[in-house]
């Protein structure tokens, strides 16, 4: 069973739909007790890298989490902010990530040349850096994106797609059974859908 965190941020029912779709059970976890069993495991997250830690630590999700990533013992994706809870830490503010995959965010516009806007919000071209079941069949993909911050992998074994704005930068990672996205694969139509699906068979 698929387990989508509810922790009072990211639009978790995008994610239900997309499943229900491709006729995939997935369930809204609300309570940090859903994910013990899980054999997967969905992070959403929007807004702001401090806000989401905080809320998500007073759901109580992080301890189970954190046990369930470490033990290898289900397959864990975060998306958007959740991708950056992932890092060991974000430069939009000063709370701690989980640590999962070693990383610090930084600010797109860091990276950008020219004069581009931050935040990066659009649809955007997606380069697999080498064959991964979680791209399969989606090798050349667009994705929707809206972020002002990336992923910045301390290992570059740990990415495995980019894409480029101004300049080329990480938009997935994956370390054991745990995989990070920067954009929003629930609003990514046929492209979305497969990488999800990607990941359910996973």
């Amino acid at each position: 069973m698929i387990q989508i965190i509810d922790y009072g941020i990211g639009n978790v029912q995008a994610f239900l739909n997309v499943y229900k779709r491709l006729g995939i059970a997935a369930q809204r976890a609300i309570d940090p007790g859903q994910i013990v069993e899980a054999t997967h495991v969905i992070l959403p997250g929007v807004g702001s890298f401090d806000r989401a830690m905080h809320q998500f630590e007073l759901s109580g999700f992080r301890q189970p989490l954190d046990e369930l990533a470490r033990g290898g013992q289900t397959h864990v994706i975060g998306v958007c902010v959740g991708m950056q809870m992932l890092a060991d830490g974000s430069d939009e503010g000063v709370a701690g990530g989980l640590g999962l995959i070693p990383g610090r965010v930084r600010p797109i516009r860091d990276l950008m040349r020219g004069h581009l806007p931050s935040p990066h919000m659009g649809w955007n071209a997606v380069q697999s850096r080498a064959p991964h079941r979680l791209f399969e069949g989606i090798e050349d993909s667009r994705f929707y994106f809206l972020h002002s911050y990336y992923f910045d992998s301390a290992a570059p074994e740990d990415v495995i797609a980019s894409a480029h704005y101004g300049a080329d930068f990480t938009c997935a990672v994956g370390r054991g059974k745990v995989f990070g996205v920067q954009f929003h694969p629930e609003k990514s139509h046929h492209f979305g859908q497969q990488l999800l699906g990607n990941f359910a068979r996973l």
